[in-house]
């Protein structure tokens, strides 16, 4: 029987169970919910804007977004958010996914936390942004009915202690690879977690060129 929360329904396909059954066994609790209720918030900010898109595969997108911080990655040169999209990528292949939209996903999951450009790019695109970050920030919790986001909470709640906790995975998933945070909201997350961790600086990057002038 097809669940419905907040009046979305959670897609229940083949394609949807498939990805639901990895990411579930690959990653904590916390996050799982976390990315169930972003879907949710995705879907309902989409409807609220009368954008077309496919819930499946952005139930998919949004199932995958954190897949490259979970320990398969602890060793991982890229930023976690490639090896999330690699991952969904490889997933969508064997269930024979066309391939343009199959670079829509890819595309949905590396850009999700890129402030200021997913919003101006496909629906999908735009939705799985929109999703994670009103669910991990708030960023426009307020444009949703009290009532919509009491019941996606009720059904998947946040954990005691989530902000911390959710800083705390992705520190974790990025400690070893602090050079890919380079002009990205993650260096935040590096600089509060690991007293050790220094930032990049573009305009020093620039100063300290092997260039004369």
């Amino acid at each position: 029987m097809k669940k419905t929360i907040a009046g979305i329904d959670i897609p229940d396909g083949v394609i949807a169970q498939a990805a639901t059954d990895q990411i579930r066994g690959a990653e904590s609790e916390l996050m799982f919910h976390h990315s169930l209720r972003a879907f949710l918030f995705g879907a309902l900010t989409g409807y609220r804007e009368n954008l077309m898109f496919d819930a499946e595969l952005l139930y998919v997108a949004v199932m995958f977004h954190n897949a490259g911080l979970n320990v398969k990655y602890r060793r991982s040169p890229y930023r976690f958010e490639v090896d999330g999209a690699n991952a969904a990528r490889d997933f969508l292949q064997q269930h024979v996914i066309v391939d343009r939209l199959i670079d829509e996903v890819w595309v949905a999951i590396a850009l999700h936390t890129t402030p200021g450009i997913p919003e101006h790019m496909s629906p999908l695109v735009a939705l799985v942004s929109a999703g994670v970050q009103m669910d991990v920030r708030g960023a426009r919790r307020d444009e949703l009915a009290v009532q919509q986001r009491d019941e996606i909470l009720q059904a998947y709640p946040r954990e005691s202690g989530f902000k911390k906790k959710i800083i705390e995975a992705y520190a974790l998933g990025m400690e070893h690879r602090p050079e890919t945070t380079f002009g990205t909201v993650n260096a935040d997350v590096l600089d509060r977690w690991d007293p050790n961790y220094r930032r990049l600086n573009f305009c020093g990057l620039i100063l300290g060129s092997d260039w004369s002038s």
